[in-house]
Formats: structure tokens, sequence, C-alpha cells
């Protein structure tokens, strides 16, 4: 490792972090957590039918009665609801209400717009990277 490669890593991941605080202060001012957005994102990122808690759970990196209290507080919000899964009639699969399409839909818009911004400097930080 070369002070050059400490200063790109210090660099890229303080970036991140400047993306990262961006949008919980967005999920915050749109009246959601910031683990109440990323659950959206990710049920509406999968395949329809398709994303049950345990699915959840993985792409969140929490333990299953942590997202099934996170499911439960969403359903009160009336931000997203269960459906039969399709492939196995055990589970259930969750869906995204029209109320949280409109919210994702919001905070999404915003959030490309912010990669727009910061994508070019993160692309020249991953450039340092593969420079030697």
């Amino acid at each position: 490792m070369t002070e050059t490669d400490y200063v790109a890593l210090a660099d890229f991941r303080a970036t991140l972090r400047q993306f990262l605080a961006f949008s919980e202060r967005e999920a915050k001012q749109a009246g959601l957590t910031p683990q109440q957005h990323q659950a959206l994102l990710a049920i509406k990122g999968a395949e329809a039918g398709k994303m049950t808690i345990g699915l959840l759970a993985e792409r969140l990196i929490l333990q299953p009665h942590s997202t099934s209290g996170l499911v439960k507080r969403l359903e009160e919000l009336n931000l997203i609801y269960r459906i039969d899964c399709a492939e196995d009639q055990r589970k259930m699969a969750l869906g995204l209400t029209e109320q949280a399409e409109k919210l994702l839909s919001a905070l999404s818009s915003a959030h490309l717009d912010e990669l727009r911004r910061v994508g070019p400097l993160l692309s020249e930080l991953m450039a340092r990277f593969h420079s030697e």
C-alpha cells in the first residue's frame, strides 16, 4: 500500500459516506427511516411476487425477526402488503402500495440526481485503484 492508495481509499470512503448521509436525510424528509426506504427499494427492485421477509432480511443484512418488525411497521404505514408467494404457499411475498410507489419514485429521482453528481468523482477515485 502506498500513501496514494490510502488517500484514494479515504477519499472514496468519504464520498460514499456523503452519499449515504444524503440518502438518510432524504428518507427522513420523506417521513421514513433510512431502513424503511431501503426496504421499499429492495421490494421494488425484486421480481414481482418474489420478495419474502427472508430475502428482504438478506438484502438489508438483518435478522429475520428484525425484518418482520420492519415489515409490520411498513404495513401499518400502508406502504406494503403481503401476498401469497407463487413458488411456496408457506411464504408470503411483499408488494408496494400505490402510496409507497409514489414516495419511492420521488426518493429515487433525488438519489439518481445525486448519483449523477457524485458519479464522476467516484469513477475518478476508482480509476486511481487501477492505475498501478
